[in-house]
């Protein structure tokens, strides 16, 4: 196959294994750097360029790593190469849906998924009243485009959360208030979902007077044997989502799973490395199946 990586950081741990594994399977892989490649959009003949004026063609598969703050654009390049017929893993409507955590909470919610009460309001006067929707202090407040676990604050008391909510709203951002799990107590689970496959799971442990447990912030990670009932609502809620490669982040309450969020770009390091399995390996022979069923059909 001829894989484009598109993404925008070649030396990142997740992006190098990628190459690695589709190399070392017989693939040819290109790294393309998601904000140097452009566009044309014609009712002939559509395209994309990058490296000024390289066409990418003949293409097979596209492997979308976008970050963040490139979303609007990464989207509209993965649904360029989508319209012109190129298989990408995850697509651009996944992805957009994936970074809204609102939005992605309404869609699990409309299929009565596990998810933390959660509320969302436009006006600082409704203050008080999402949080006694969410149950009231302890609470999370969580900014809508934050990532990494930036923007997420847990707020002990009433008290708290109000000035949290107001001082986000006075900077203009739009907040989610969320029920907090007390009996994750700073632990949550990553699964790593391909297909119709939960392929590693982790258990992330927040460092002590954390209650984020993501890597980035100084969390341990470790295999975790999760339930068949975790499994299940892991593949479902991506494939709802509509995501064949994503990081579905749950925590267990008294009450079942609850999932947190889904991510479409996961990384790869911590879970390869609590986990002992090679993940890019297993989302390159993902590929290669649904390659070689296409051809069938």
């Amino acid at each position: 196959m001829k894989i484009i990586l598109l993404a925008s950081n070649p030396n990142l741990y997740s992006n190098q294994r990628i190459v690695e594994s589709a190399k070392s399977r017989g693939h040819e892989i290109e790294f393309v750097n998601v904000g140097g490649s452009y566009i044309k959009i014609s009712p002939n003949n559509c395209e994309v360029y990058h490296q000024e004026g390289k066409k990418l063609s003949k293409i097979d598969f596209v492997i979308p790593r976008i970050k963040p703050a490139m979303t609007f654009y990464g989207t509209a390049i993965v649904r360029q190469f989508e319209v012109m017929g190129v298989k990408c893993l995850n697509s651009s409507d996944a992805i957009t849906k994936s970074r809204d955590k609102l939005h992605t909470l309404q869609i699990l919610a409309q299929h009565k998924l596990g998810l933390p009460i959660t509320s969302f309001a436009n006006s600082s006067y409704d203050t008080k009243d999402l949080i006694k929707i969410v149950g009231g202090a302890p609470l999370v407040v969580k900014l809508l485009e934050g990532t990494k676990g930036v923007g997420v604050v847990l707020a002990e008391t009433t008290k708290a959360g109000e000035s949290v909510i107001n001082a986000f709203r006075s900077l203009k951002a739009d907040v989610l208030v969320q029920q907090y799990i007390k009996e994750s107590k700073g632990q949550d689970i990553r699964c790593f979902v391909i297909g119709d496959q939960v392929v590693a799971s982790m258990e992330r442990i927040a460092q002590e007077g954390e209650f984020r447990a993501n890597i980035h912030l100084g969390a341990t990670a470790r295999f975790i044997d999760i339930s068949d009932e975790e499994r299940e609502l892991a593949i479902r809620a991506a494939k709802i989502i509509g995501l064949e490669v994503a990081g579905v982040d749950m925590v267990r309450s008294n009450s079942g799973a609850k999932i947190l969020e889904l991510n479409s770009s996961p990384g790869l390091e911590g879970i390869e490395g609590a986990c002992a399995i090679n993940i890019a390996d297993k989302m390159i022979e993902y590929m290669e199946n649904k390659f070689k069923n296409n051809d069938k059909n």
